[in-house]
């Protein structure tokens, strides 16, 4: 019988330097860690080696969170655009010096003029996509887009089913609970796209009935989302990837939560 994997992402951390989150690498007790390549702990080569010989030393494999603060792959500016593909290039390079299983990254947003420019979004963003995958596999790295919510160009389940539709790669869809209770489809991603599905964000929040606190990234059970009905359904769809606890409160009890959930 197949079996997900659970994990841990060091976002909850990211305040920390990079010295002080790599020293808590272990403390969760889990073969997977996603590092995060974003503020203090961006990743360069000495970084790298440093997270290989940790790895080594504690038998993990590493996920490698694309940056995302100020990075939009759907921008209609150029320069602009040039330079968030260069920094998530860069950030693939890493990845793959790291032989990290899966990096991740999230769709193009709409900007305040998209709507002098109807569809151009969605265009620039899908070719930005191919454009990213092609050189994540250029270079050995298994590239893997997120759902998120608005301003994302690529958010809503019909979105995920019209990108696949028209994308010609075979780029899986990382599932983040969270992302999906805010916007109320996390049980429509799991029935609807779970072929589709090679990687899982877990972490908790209250979902459409209180929009106005947003991602608040709880701990697993801290939020009101169904964890034995989400882990039945991973179950059902087979599903024997990571699923990476990116909570940023309650790291151990999540950790156990989920473990026990997916037994």
């Amino acid at each position: 019988m197949v079996k997900a994997e659970v994990g841990m992402s060091m976002l909850y951390c990211l305040g920390e330097p990079f010295e002080g989150m790599v020293e808590k690498i272990p403390e969760p007790k889990t073969e997977y860690i996603e590092i995060v390549d974003e503020g203090l702990h961006v990743l360069d080569k000495q970084r790298v080696a440093v997270l290989k010989d940790v790895g080594k030393s504690y038998g993990l494999k590493y996920t490698v969170h694309a940056p995302f603060a100020g990075v939009n792959i759907a921008l209609q500016s150029k320069p602009l655009l040039n330079a968030s593909l260069k920094r998530l290039k860069e950030s693939i390079l890493f990845a793959a010096m790291l032989d990290c299983q899966v990096w991740i990254f999230h769709p193009g947003m709409r900007t305040g003029i998209s709507s002098f420019y109807p569809g151009e979004d969605w265009t620039t963003n899908m070719e930005s996509v191919r454009m990213l995958f092609r050189f994540a596999k250029d270079n050995g790295v298994n590239a893997a887009l997120e759902n998120v919510m608005d301003p994302f160009v690529i958010r809503s389940i019909e979105d995920f089913k019209r990108f696949y539709i028209e994308i010609d790669e075979p780029i899986g869809l990382v599932l983040d609970t969270g992302h999906a209770n805010l916007t109320g489809e996390l049980q429509s991603f799991l029935t609807e796209l779970p072929d589709k599905i090679v990687h899982v964000h877990a972490h908790d929040n209250l979902g459409k009935c209180d929009l106005s606190k947003g991602d608040l990234h709880l701990g697993i059970g801290h939020g009101n989302i169904d964890w034995k009905k989400t882990t039945d359904l991973l179950k059902k769809a087979s599903y024997s990837g990571i699923v990476m606890i990116e909570s940023v409160e309650h790291i151990q009890e999540s950790v156990q939560r989920l473990k026990q959930l997916l037994g």
